[in-house]
């Protein structure tokens, strides 16, 4: 966007935040949000979250672990998608590398037979057959890490992973908590593929309307509803003079609730 001032351009950041329980069997229909920002820094997840108190399932950002520091009613739970990624870069160079992506295959694989169990199920399941896989990666990956150099790609894995590890393990005692944060890293897909085709927002004003159409767009497709036809049905009953305190009324997900 246009950096006023400077004649130059910044760039802006669209935040996500999403929630999918229907892999438990959860009730609330799944949503996602678009939050434009300025810049990455850490207080703006501070901010955008306000007083919510529960779980966040996250990537590595360093940002919201400072914000569970300071904020002790969020609870962190990290992405083995992440962890996974970082290990699968080095599988051509490291043999250890696959076996950590070999125990970590076991894990998805008890988390595909569980997809759609009520939560207290799941977390059984996991108790029984997921803790030990935990616990027993945790001391494989502390035994290697006293053998590589700290600098080395190897190394930076397997600490991106140990220095995680309360996080990671919050699964085992949660059956809400999916195993990664793909829910949100398939929100964030289509706004990627498009970066090309909408390189420029104009200015922070264009950042957030832009946010708030994504919003919009990104909440039909989850509910199952086509994009174009719920927005010209909304701006038509908006038109005709749908009271403007009704507006949740009209939004995606009510209509499949």
């Amino acid at each position: 966007m246009l950096d006023p001032g400077r004649g130059r351009t910044k760039t802006g950041q669209l935040w996500v935040y999403a929630r999918d329980d229907r892999p438990w069997g959860g009730g609330d229909p799944p949503m996602v949000a678009y939050v434009y920002a300025a810049d990455r820094k850490g207080e703006r997840a501070e901010a955008h979250l306000g007083d919510f108190a529960g779980i966040l399932q996250v990537d590595g950002y360093g940002g919201y672990a400072a914000l569970a520091r300071r904020r002790n009613q969020i609870g962190l739970a990290f992405c083995w998608a992440h962890v996974r990624r970082k290990f699968y870069e080095l599988t051509d160079t490291s043999p250890v590398s696959t076996e950590v992506l070999r125990r970590v295959a076991l894990l998805y694989a008890i988390e595909d037979e569980v997809r759609g169990f009520s939560a207290e199920q799941r977390r059984a399941v996991r108790h029984d057959r997921s803790r030990i896989i935990v616990e027993d990666l945790r001391q494989y990956l502390e035994a290697r890490n006293r053998q590589v150099s700290a600098k080395s790609k190897f190394g930076e894995a397997i600490r991106y992973a140990l220095t995680r590890w309360d996080g990671l393990s919050r699964f085992l005692d949660d059956g809400r908590i999916d195993l990664d944060s793909n829910t949100v890293e398939r929100s964030i897909r289509p706004l990627a593929l498009n970066r090309k085709n909408a390189l420029f927002a104009g200015s922070d004003e264009g950042g957030d309307n832009w946010a708030v159409i994504a919003t919009l767009i990104e909440n039909c497709k989850l509910s199952g509803i086509n994009p174009h036809i719920w927005m010209t049905d909304t701006l038509a009953r908006l038109a005709n003079g749908h009271p403007a305190n009704g507006v949740g009324e009209l939004m995606p997900w009510t209509a499949v609730a």
